[in-house]
């Protein structure tokens, strides 16, 4: 399937030419960067965080299509994710406890899908048995624009980076008796950035074991999402933003090398970006009703524990980029 690069912001998305020449959409899944970049036929192309699948499950890697569209979808457990969990029912109905939430775009690989999720703060991470989950929202777009026939790509490689399109991976088939996604999985391991060697200065100290300085938010002047300013506003959520962003800044100003600082600090970015949708979904607060004692009070508790984990999800990826000691997070 011959390909044509779509810029997206930050990078190019593969759009094969044949949806291009016919005015259609397409769709591309990046397990690096773990998005899903949906070019529609005016050229234009959006990109939405998806949850993958967790450690140990194959995960398709080729082209494919959307073969079926279901809105309400009914959920099946495959025989073998019965085996694993005896509990599980034999179908699971439409409604909110769903684990296809709302709507599901079934692919070529047996028991693969495209579909929403009632455990949104999934997304963005490795937690699927196979199939890739997304915010209600974003699924909702993504199953108006799509049709069926609308081609899939699934890629290895970040198409998030300025390093153009990833060399093709080799299709690899579906694992045979791969969930059409297990809601009892929970990975939650932080999505990797483009392969960059970091190399610290050997002159700096490597980050303590105390806790890092905080550093507030620039956009706390302006902002007037009810979130965001409870995050600015509340000392003890305000300290835990805050010093996610030290352990950012921190690491940045030990990696020596130019290209590896720019990579790191773009996927602390994109880091952000994916917590900032996960509380939106997770936190969920209607303008107006954050004056509410009981909102209030569950919205900062909510928040609390979000930020608690991202602090975690920072330590991760500064481990993962060779920043070794972890930081402690609680103030």
């Amino acid at each position: 399937m011959a390909l044509v690069l779509v810029a997206v912001q930050g990078g190019v998305a593969p759009r094969p030419a044949s949806a291009q020449a016919a005015g259609q959409p397409a769709i591309a899944i990046s397990l690096a960067d773990r998005r899903l970049y949906l070019t529609t036929p005016d050229g234009g192309t959006r990109s939405f965080p998806v949850a993958i699948g967790r450690p140990g499950v194959s995960i398709p890697v080729g082209d494919s299509a959307v073969k079926r569209k279901r809105r309400d979808p009914t959920w099946h457990p495959t025989a073998h994710q019965r085996r694993e969990k005896p509990s599980l029912p034999s179908a699971v109905p439409p409604g909110p406890g769903n684990p296809l939430g709302k709507f599901a775009l079934d692919l070529g690989w047996p028991a693969i899908a495209i579909h929403g999720t009632n455990e949104p703060e999934s997304v963005g991470r490795r937690a699927s048995g196979g199939c890739f989950r997304m915010l209600p929202g974003d699924i909702a777009t993504v199953f108006a624009a799509a049709e069926v026939g609308t081609p899939v790509r699934v890629l290895r490689g970040s198409l998030g980076g300025q390093g153009g399109l990833p060399s093709e991976p080799k299709p690899v088939p579906a694992p045979p008796a791969a969930a059409a996604d297990n809601p009892t999985a929970a990975g939650r391991a932080t999505a990797p950035i483009a392969a960059v060697p970091v190399r610290l200065a050997p002159a700096r100290p490597s980050p303590g074991a105390l806790p890092p300085d905080p550093v507030p938010d620039p956009r706390c002047e302006s902002v007037t999402a009810p979130l965001r300013r409870m995050i600015c506003d509340l000392p003890a959520l305000a300290l835990l933003d805050g010093r996610a962003r030290g352990l950012q800044m921190r690491f940045l100003g030990s990696v020596a090398d130019p290209q590896a600082r720019a990579e790191a600090s773009y996927g602390f970015i994109q880091d952000e970006r994916r917590f900032h949708e996960r509380i939106s979904a997770l936190c969920w607060v209607r303008q107006g009703t954050e004056g509410d004692p009981a909102v209030a009070a569950a919205a900062q508790s909510c928040l609390s524990d979000a930020l608690e984990r991202r602090i975690s999800d920072v330590n991760e990826r500064i481990a993962a980029l060779g920043g070794g000691t972890r930081l402690a997070a609680r103030p």
